[in-house]
């Protein structure tokens, strides 16, 4: 932070490193009315819908597309984060902390993010 302003100052390769995944996620592709289109031109496309909806010229849809919004956690594995007593996750190699931790992380209503190798301890 700089100045009395309380203003963030980036270096050039942080925003980058940020900007990089927030271009790859809006350049995905969807499929809206049988073609598939990037993220922008969707946007654009809706909010000129809703200009002519505004005007009363047309329906307004937003419906479709819909999107595809992938989740990493499942219920099986919070349920089995849930369920797991110590002993059990011992003989899996998984330390006691850890489980503290997931266990604390299944109770909040938020995503659910497990390292890999210990997700493959558990689900394995």
């Amino acid at each position: 932070m700089t100045g009395d302003d309380y203003r963030y100052r980036f270096d050039p390769e942080a925003k980058q490193r940020f900007l990089d995944p927030l271009r790859e996620r809006f350049n995905s592709g969807v499929r809206c009315k049988g073609r598939i289109l990037k993220w922008d031109t969707v946007i654009e496309q809706k909010a000129n819908e809703l200009g002519r909806f505004l005007l009363g010229k047309s329906i307004l849809d937003f419906a479709e597309p819909l999107p595809k919004l992938l989740r990493h956690d499942n219920r099986e594995l919070r349920e089995r984060i849930h369920t797991l007593i110590q002993s059990k996750t011992t003989e899996l190699g998984i330390p006691k902390s850890t489980l503290h931790y997931l266990r604390k992380k299944v109770a909040a209503s938020r995503p659910l993010r497990v390292y890999r190798p210990v997700m493959e301890r558990l689900m394995g």
